[in-house]
């Protein structure tokens, strides 16, 4: 195949019941100078058939099959094979909008911009929410280095990225990314996103961000909540993330910004990956992030997403919370245990003692604290994530992460 402007990498592992919706909407693009490059990630299901077939309708499509690996090294034989101006990942589970490439096309050449960023749908269980970057624009590298690189992780609110960090929603320079992809170690397995789109930024010239939502993210109910099977190893991923994000961004960043930018990242990702409450090996509870509420206390859950889910599961191995009840006005039919999802008119304030919004994010959570106050919900009962940047690091040391942090 000749060159083409962009090269569109799908990399797919056990995602057979959503793959056709994806490649069809890929195929379907009003933008047509473009490859389509399926990695097989040797998947056990019927994802590698389903991969030829459609490589045999459409010569714009390149099949690679490779022997099992993470969803990085998915994106690196991708990239390998790649031959477009342009790189635009797509994951395999989700899709896109018929003008997807067409407008990130655009908004790339007409400011030269070596990254383009746009808004996205995030679809659950037949809902759609729709998410939008904070403000837009075509930034200089000078405004790159002095403005955004030094919030990119961590604005001063936590959990508020300056830039997002999925690949997807974005459109990335090939060559660039050859420069930056390939560094990035295959153990980081959490955060990978993060890793390659903050190393991009510091050798990107300029950078395009609409507010467009034109990608939509599926959030399924099938991979929301991964058990965490080896705690040791987990955060020995996480470290190597932690070292990787210090060697590319010190050149860049000062280091008392970078110590908490990282510091601040790192938590989140525990933060959702393990509910809040972080066990040690004898199953104790060692941390709580949730201000006020304590053990015993009588507690409603709000989200039914990933970090409620978590919180869920993590205290039923504790039972350090008496979970009396679990909400979300985004309602959906789920259980887990004895906990099904039930809407916010439900709640009874003399029934619980505290209630915790399973969210990091500060906006969700002043926008969910409001509506249930129109509700009568007591506001003094919700309670806050801690964030005392002293805590977080005595958490983080306390999990084995270096004293660098500080």
């Amino acid at each position: 195949m000749n060159d083409v402007s962009i090269s569109v990498i799908v990399p797919i592992y056990k995602i057979e019941p959503y793959l056709s919706k994806c490649i069809d909407s890929i195929l379907d693009q009003s933008f047509t100078d473009f490859e389509l490059i399926l990695v097989d990630n040797e998947s056990p299901d019927n994802c590698p058939q389903i991969c030829d077939e459609y490589a045999v309708k459409d010569n714009r499509i390149k099949v690679i099959h490779k022997t099992h690996g993470g969803l990085l090294s998915g994106r690196k034989a991708g990239l390998k094979q790649a031959k477009g101006k342009y790189v635009a990942y797509i994951d395999g589970d989700d899709w896109v909008d018929k003008f997807y490439l067409d407008i990130l096309f655009k908004l790339a050449e007409v400011n030269d911009s070596d990254l383009v960023v746009s808004g996205h749908f995030r679809e659950f269980d037949g809902k759609i929410e729709t998410v939008k970057p904070s403000y837009t624009g075509v930034f200089e590298e000078h405004e790159i280095k002095n403005s955004i690189l030094p919030k990119a992780m961590y604005n001063g609110v936590f959990c508020e990225h300056e830039l997002s960090t999925y690949v997807w929603s974005k459109l990335f320079n090939r060559e660039l990314l050859n420069k930056v992809l390939f560094d990035v170690p295959d153990e980081i397995v959490m955060g990978e996103d993060a890793a390659i789109t903050y190393t991009y930024l510091t050798i990107s010239k300029k950078l395009t961000i609409s507010k467009i939502p034109l990608y939509y993210y599926r959030q399924r109910n099938d991979s929301i909540l991964k058990t965490i099977k080896n705690l040791s190893l987990e955060y020995a991923r996480l470290g190597v993330l932690k070292k990787f994000l210090e060697i590319k961004l010190s050149p860049f960043l000062d280091k008392d910004n970078l110590n908490t930018q990282i510091l601040y990242y790192l938590y989140s990702l525990i933060l959702v990956r393990s509910g809040g409450l972080i066990h040690d090996v004898s199953g104790n509870i060692t941390f709580n992030p949730f201000l006020k509420a304590t053990k015993n206390s009588k507690v409603i859950v709000y989200s039914s997403g990933s970090f409620g889910r978590h919180l869920l599961s993590s205290n039923s191995k504790s039972n350090f919370f008496q979970i009396v009840k679990w909400i979300d006005i985004d309602f959906h039919e789920l259980n887990m245990g004895d906990n099904f999802v039930k809407p916010p008119s439900s709640i009874i304030n003399t029934e619980y003692d505290f209630l915790i919004i399973a969210t990091t994010n500060p906006s969700i959570f002043k926008s969910i604290k409001a509506e249930l106050a129109l509700m009568g919900t007591d506001p003094d009962k919700i309670v806050q994530i801690n964030t005392d940047e002293k805590e977080v690091y005595n958490l983080l040391q306390q999990l084995g992460f270096d004293s660098n942090l500080t």
